[in-house]
């Protein structure tokens, strides 16, 4: 198995689930499962602390701030968090430090901090961090819990699973009745009719991401052509809505850099050790992240030429040509990625093959132009704003001319592009798909803000669930659907009423919607707790703290484990 799950010590059949035996654990899901008991052991002596404290003790103002500092923060008084500085100890008055004394200086204050750190304290049984802590703990507990239920639903025969069937009435008919309660119950308005507001991207996201998913759970394979748009159109809000950040608010921070990727990839790294799986089979993960870094790198480089529109517009040509020589010249793609092939490698094991980097590179390719034109609508969008505000302002009679014929070109485009690209054969359209997919979605942004009165209003039940569609693609893997086997795909479906699929699905579906929220609040509760935004002291320290904790835990659970094999051998 490729990527941070190739942490093996034994292998099991490939066609039945891993079980419960140490000989099928690999030594990063032994490691998982001891670090999760540990820190249960924290949690409840934090709760029991805190529920034999006293109340006179709460009196002071230092503990409740204490409370809500992070479990990575400075522990040894100095103010680490909400964006502020850790300083180093300064020399007594008067005295000369030379400068590799003041680097030693600086490196001896980082490893104080380390040890220091609530992290360390908790990690060495100091009950006054522990009480401190409990809010992040409960997090962390949470969320292993939930990540314990992935391995149970996924990798044990504990849950039944049952086959899949595809029946396109019952998909559509799925689909209308959520958009019908989504129109009756959730219907909200915003402030502005602004062209593309936050919420009309959340509620595209949802709705897309309901298909997407139906299309998984039934193999709706009839509708794949549509499914490979709407990543299209995730890959596009990737660029638009970093360009549009980084445009506005020459924001390139490492702590906001940091963030995203901790957000992109937090809950991916778990469950590729938990249950063993390649980085790639997430493929959505990988891909956001290279677009996202790209962006970043778009914009980030020369940043102080970004408010000049020629150099934009250089910028974004310079991307096209990265992308002809990375993508179109497959040697160079190789030749690049191949040293990250223990990251990037993925083989399905039901289709063996040898060619460890097709899956990245044919799935990279298939949307490698489409962020950057998210980046050029962002680019115009206050021009598109305001040719939107010119035509709301135009007389009626001209008005309705205006927008039906834009309507009618509309028409006749999605007609051209259905009849020639869309209805092609999989292998076929696919071949187009890289070069064709900006049409339908321009498509939908033009009708889908063509008057004040759609940009005014938003289904907030799509929006909800466009919040959470990272967490809804990684979960449906393992706790609606089963992949049984590391690196699976997943073919069967979690049956916990056999023999009543629509009961089933009902039931499934709201546990599973409800795991996926509450890992997206962890994921983010979590994030605050490790990555500050504003200092880059605190971000490294806790950085190095985490690598150098999962280092040693992992090495300490590899000895032991072979140590133990070679005894009972």
């Amino acid at each position: 198995h490729q990527g941070i799950s190739n942490m093996d010590v034994a292998t099991d059949n490939p066609e039945t689930s891993d079980g419960i035996s140490p000989a099928h654990l690999s030594t990063g899901q032994v490691a998982f499962f001891l670090a999760y008991g540990w820190v249960i052991c924290l949690w409840l002596l934090s709760e029991f602390l805190n529920w034999t404290r006293k109340p006179s003790q709460d009196v002071h103002a230092e503990d409740d701030l204490e409370q809500k500092k992070h479990l990575l923060e400075d522990g040894s008084g100095q103010k680490a968090g909400n964006g502020e500085t850790v300083k180093a100890e300064l020399p007594p008055p008067g005295s000369t430090t030379p400068k590799a004394t003041a680097y030693a200086g600086a490196s001896h204050g980082l490893l104080a901090d380390m040890a220091s750190s609530h992290l360390v304290r908790c990690a060495l049984l100091d009950t006054e961090a522990i009480r401190k802590e409990l809010p992040t703990l409960r997090a962390m507990v949470e969320f292993g819990t939930l990540m314990v239920w992935y391995y149970i639903a996924d990798r044990t025969d504990i849950i039944p699973s049952a086959g899949k069937s595809y029946s396109r009435d019952l998909f559509i008919f799925l689909f209308v009745i959520l958009t019908c309660v989504a129109i009756g119950a959730s219907m909200q308005t915003v402030k502005a009719p602004v062209l593309l507001v936050r919420q009309q991207t959340e509620e595209w996201k949802g709705w897309m991401q309901v298909l997407f998913l139906l299309y998984h759970y039934y193999e709706a394979k009839e509708v794949y052509n549509a499914i490979r748009i709407f990543i299209a159109a995730y890959v596009w809000m990737t660029g638009f809505g970093n360009f549009s950040y980084y445009y506005k608010t020459a924001d390139f921070s490492v702590g906001r850099f940091g963030q995203m990727m901790w957000r992109l990839n937090f809950l991916v790294f778990f469950a590729c050790v938990v249950l063993r799986n390649s980085y790639m089979l997430y493929y959505i993960c990988p891909m956001h992240t290279i677009y996202t870094v790209m962006v970043y790198a778009a914009l980030g480089i020369g940043y102080q030429l970004n408010q000049k529109p020629n150099w934009i517009l250089i910028k974004m040509g310079l991307c096209v040509a990265a992308v002809l020589l990375l993508w179109d010249c497959k040697p160079v793609f190789y030749a690049i990625w191949s040293p990250f092939t223990w990251l990037m490698g993925y083989l399905d094991p039901r289709k063996p093959g040898n060619d460890e980097l097709y899956e990245w590179y044919f799935r990279s390719s298939l949307d490698r132009f489409i962020w950057i034109h998210g980046m050029l609508c962002a680019f115009i969008h206050p021009w598109w704003s305001s040719v939107l505000t010119s035509i709301d302002a135009m007389p009626a009679a001209k008005r309705t001319v205006v927008r039906s014929t834009i309507v009618a070109g509309c028409g006749v485009v999605g007609y051209f592009w259905y009849t020639q690209v869309y209805v092609l054969p999989k292998v076929e359209y696919n071949k187009v798909h890289p070069y064709t997919s900006w049409i339908p979605i321009t498509l939908w942004i033009v009708l889908r803000n063509m008057t004040p009165t759609l940009r005014l209003h938003h289904l907030r039940l799509y929006g909800w669930l466009g919040c959470i569609t990272l967490e809804t693609y990684i979960c449906q893997f393992h706790i609606w659907m089963k992949t049984t086997i590391p690196d699976g795909q997943p073919k069967a479906l979690l049956s916990i009423l056999p023999g009543y699929p629509l009961l089933n699905f009902a039931l499934v579906t709201a546990g599973y919607v409800f795991v996926s929220h509450r890992l997206f609040e962890l994921t983010n509760t979590l994030k605050n707790a490790a990555v500050p935004h504003s200092n880059n002291h605190l971000l490294l320290r806790n950085c190095l703290l985490m690598a150098c904790a999962g280092v040693l835990l992992y090495l300490t659970t590899y000895g032991a484990m072979h140590l133990f094999i070679r005894q009972i051998l």
